[in-house]
């Protein structure tokens, strides 16, 4: 009898095992991961990445997203991993002309932030509590995706990104 309950007990652990993941079961726009949900909001008017990136981070570049990596070269920290407060940098490609800008305001993990941006994909609106995913072979945020809040899902296109750029003064350059 011991043993047939042992053997009962066992199965319905294994059907545990086998039920839906948490993830699976959270409302439309959360993440496991973050407890929390990706939200669009409009701004008091349409803003673009730039300043919006530039307002959140407190970094006085300027110029389109893209050239924001080579300007700040030598004058504020750089590097391939993310911490709150920093800018990731997506490269200019066919398909961003401009570049890209988003601001981390999380770290979920060594491959995944949350991260705030502005006119992804529509007219000027600003992205909260979006994840992004490092999916580069090397592990070093050379190659992200990012969460696509109007569908609610990962976005499916892979974008090519220089780095992090840290709001930390390396000389006393003017700006």
């Amino acid at each position: 009898m011991g043993r047939l309950i042992a053997i009962l007990a066992s199965g319905l652990l294994m059907a545990a095992c086998a039920s839906p993941s948490r993830e699976a079961a959270l409302p439309a726009g959360s993440h496991a991961s973050t407890g929390g949900a990706a939200e669009m909001v409009a701004a008091a008017r349409p803003i673009q990445c730039v300043p919006h990136a530039r307002a959140l981070s407190g970094l006085p570049i300027r110029g389109d997203a893209w050239s924001w990596w080579p300007v700040a070269e030598g004058r504020y920290l750089r590097g391939p991993t993310p911490r709150v407060g920093s800018v990731l940098v997506l490269k200019r490609t066919d398909r961003l002309r401009r570049g890209h800008l988003a601001v981390v305001t999380r770290i979920l993990g060594p491959r995944e932030v949350l991260a705030e941006h502005a006119n992804w994909l529509n007219r000027g609106m600003i992205h909260r509590n979006v994840p992004l995913i490092d999916v580069s072979p090397a592990n070093d945020w050379s190659q992200v995706r990012l969460w696509y809040v109007p569908g609610d899902h990962l976005g499916g296109r892979t974008y090519p990104a220089n780095g992090f750029i840290h709001p930390v003064r390396l000389s006393a350059s003017s700006d």
